[in-house]
């Protein structure tokens, strides 16, 4: 018996130790594959890099002389204000320091050509190295893929965003001030070296002293003195060099304020020019701007050294150049790059919500103010002042993590649910991202929404190959209407065109529930049905890019815009065929996106959703209505082809398809109750958590995560 049990024993141990081996080996050759992955990955976003680089070179010196840096030429071209005698400031071209002037002095004897192309791949350069820096100053811990890909990332962003390509194609030097603080702040050694960085940028970009008071704050009091000494004598020594320029800076125009473009213009993102876009003036406006001023310096201040002892140093840095650009009596968009910076601040307990900080900054900082928001007047004060508005919230609003919060590694995990096996074996599903069931954040959500849809409408009016190829095609839809025997449009349109109140019905349906009706959709989906309102956003999402493609290689010209065939345009009036641009009738849509119909393709999805999700009968039937009406609309109208119609359903039916490849059907399976249950919990683990699984229905039970 004893050698029978020390036989089990030996086996025992004998399988246990292949076990062990056999994970040693997985782990590894994982490992491995992980690694590949990131090389890969590190690879294609440095050909990125390079690639952005070679594009941002080529559109500066592709630009004549007369338009290309423009600033930099207003200062050391031929008639530059470095060439003339007299005070830089005699006229409004040039808004640097003196300082600035003395040291750009010398290359007014450069070539110009020579002088462009150097200071266009310097400045590049000088982006690399900000990258570079920004990258390594991530605050730890730092896993070895955001290592590797932190740099190529912090690159491209950098020459994505406003501040870098306005910089770029003006010349100016706004990229260097921000430099000089990081190099300052991480690479150099030394207090003094600290100190002498800082205050040279600051003698650049006099709000850049406030870096001095961050190192005050932090315990670097030896380097934030010798950073004000730095900058007190870079400006005297411009002032010895040139006094007169000196006092019209310093006290005539009180640090700049009032040069170059009007304060109150909506390049001037600082809360002076904010104060000043809202109609106030005079001492009321100085007095209120100084009190603000004041306000975000004392809370912003605080709020960077408390990041700084943290170990949040890059964080840090953000913060007081958030600072610096809202106190600034003049923030050009050029200067705006601290914003930027704040991207590294993480924001949110649950994982869910962990990327809505990083895409606002993100998307504010590359994308104009109408992109992020409609034309809306009552948001007029939000879009012209959005810069400023991130980077208050930067300096004084947002709630970043210190790095002791539990959640800055592990935030609150999203709820998956169990994938449900594909219906029909000849069709795989592609798992490239799995069905989450929780509700999406609604700021991001509607931040991407909006931007998408800026990008659609900025595709559809590019997408215009003229007037004859779209009349070609358009004599051809018609010629295979024709031969399919489907050809109703000119009956519809005439027969419409003599019953008045059923004209007036379809032109008003025409022109106000295209947009209507599906925002309305995924409104109440947001609130009421978050697990459907992913895939029925993502379904929508796929088919406005399949029409996209369409728009652009198959322009045609509707029936209203086809000459000889008799339509009535019922919604525009009346055209002229004797004018050549007569299909451009206003300049925010092309008359040639007609094919497919997205009109008819969105009712389309509409109706197949609310048949899907609604739980009445009467519900589903105005669903069927819609789109209905909306091909009937289309067609009387002169708007669009039957044959468009068509292919408004293919990509909605292809938008449907692809959602179901990429996550898997609607109905979603809840795990089984045993396999959750025959797993250990490690000690000090907590235990699962229901969360709500979708059922065919849409409605929600309780299932294991």
């Amino acid at each position: 018996m004893v050698s029978q049990h020390a036989r089990i024993e030996g086996c025992t141990r004998r399988w246990e130790g292949r076990r062990s081996v056999a994970n040693a080996e997985h782990s590894v050759r994982g490992d491995a594959t992980a690694g590949a992955r990131t090389g890969a990955a590190r690879a294609v976003l440095w050909l990125v890099v390079a690639a952005l680089a070679v594009r941002q070179m080529a559109v500066v010196l592709r630009q004549p002389p007369g338009e290309r840096l423009t600033d930099l030429e207003t200062w050391i071209g031929e008639n530059g204000v470095l060439h003339v005698t007299g005070s830089l400031y005699d006229t409004d071209r040039f808004t640097g320091t003196p300082f600035a002037g003395l040291v750009l002095k010398p290359l007014a004897r450069t070539a110009e050509q020579s002088l462009g192309v150097a200071w266009t791949f310097g400045s590049l350069l000088l982006v690399a190295a900000l990258g570079v820096i920004a990258a390594r100053a991530l605050p730890s811990p730092v896993n070895r893929r955001t290592a590797l890909l932190a740099a190529p990332v912090a690159i491209t962003l950098l020459m994505l965003s406003l501040p870098v390509r306005n910089a770029l194609y003006l010349g100016q030097t706004s990229i260097l001030p921000v430099l000089l603080v990081l190099v300052g702040c991480f690479v150099v050694r030394g207090e003094r070296a600290s100190g002498v960085l800082i205050g040279i940028a600051a003698a650049l970009q006099p709000t850049v002293l406030l870096f001095a008071a961050l190192l005050w704050l932090t315990g670097r009091r030896r380097a934030a003195v010798t950073g004000g000494v730095a900058f007190a004598a870079c400006t005297a020594l411009a002032w010895t060099a040139m006094p007169h320029d000196s006092w019209t800076y310093w006290v005539h125009h009180v640090a700049g304020a009032g040069l170059g473009d009007q304060a109150d213009s909506l390049a001037n993102q600082s809360l002076h020019g904010a104060l000043l876009r809202f109609g106030l003036e005079g001492p009321l406006e100085i007095g209120l701007f100084l009190v603000l001023a004041v306000a975000v310096c004392f809370v912003g201040l605080r709020r960077a050294a408390r990041y700084a002892r943290d170990g949040q140093l890059l964080l840090a840095v953000a913060v007081t150049g958030c600072v610096a650009v809202a106190v600034s009596p003049t923030a050009w968009q050029y200067q705006l790059l601290w914003v930027l910076l704040a991207v590294v601040g993480r924001v949110g307990r649950r994982a869910s919500d962990r990327m809505v900080w990083p895409a606002v900054v993100v998307l504010v900082i590359t994308l104009p103010g109408k992109m992020l928001l409609p034309n809306i007047e009552a948001v007029f004060p939000i879009r012209d002042n959005v810069l400023l508005i991130a980077a208050l919230g930067a300096a004084c609003v947002a709630p970043f993590l210190p790095r002791t919060s539990p959640y800055w590694q592990q935030p609150v995990p999203v709820d998956f649910t169990a994938p449900v096996p594909a219906r029909w074996s000849r069709v795989p599903l592609l798992p490239f991202w799995r069905r989450v069931l929780s509700r999406p954040n609604l700021l991001l959500e509607l931040l991407l929404i909006r931007v998408v849809y800026s990008a659609y409408a900025h595709v559809r009016l590019a997408a215009t190959a003229g007037r004859a190829t779209a009349e070609e095609h358009g004599r051809q839809i018609h010629a295979v209407e024709q031969w399919l025997h489907i050809d109703m449009e000119h009956w519809a349109n005439h027969a419409v065109v003599q019953v008045g109140w059923l004209r007036d019905f379809l032109d008003y349906y025409y022109s106000t529930f295209h947009f209507i009706v599906p925002l309305t959709i995924l409104g109440v989906l947001y609130a009421r049905r978050p697990a459907d309102y992913r895939w029925v956003r993502s379904s929508i999402g796929f088919a406005t890019l399949l029409a996209l493609v369409g728009f652009w290689l198959y322009p045609l010209a509707p029936p209203r815009l086809m000459p000889g065939l008799g339509f009535i345009d019922t919604v525009h009036g009346v055209q002229d065929f004797a004018k050549p641009d007569y299909g451009s009738l206003t300049s925010m849509t092309n008359q040639y996106a007609a094919m497919p119909s997205l009109h008819f393709g969105w009712s389309l999805w509409c109706g197949v959703v609310i048949v899907m999700l609604a739980p009445k009968a009467w519900m589903k039937l105005l669903g069927l209505l819609h789109p209905l009406f909306t091909v009937a609309a289309i067609v009387a109208t002169g708007n669009h082809w039957v044959l468009d119609a068509v292919g408004g359903a293919a990509v909605v039916a292809l938008g449907f398809a692809l959602t179901y490849l990429l996550c898997g059907p609607r109905a979603l399976q809840e795990p089984a109750v045993g396999a959750a249950s025959a797993a250990k919990v490690p000690d000090g683990a907590a235990e699962p958590v229901p969360v709500p699984v979708a059922k065919a229905d849409g409605e929600a039970v309780a299932g294991k995560s």
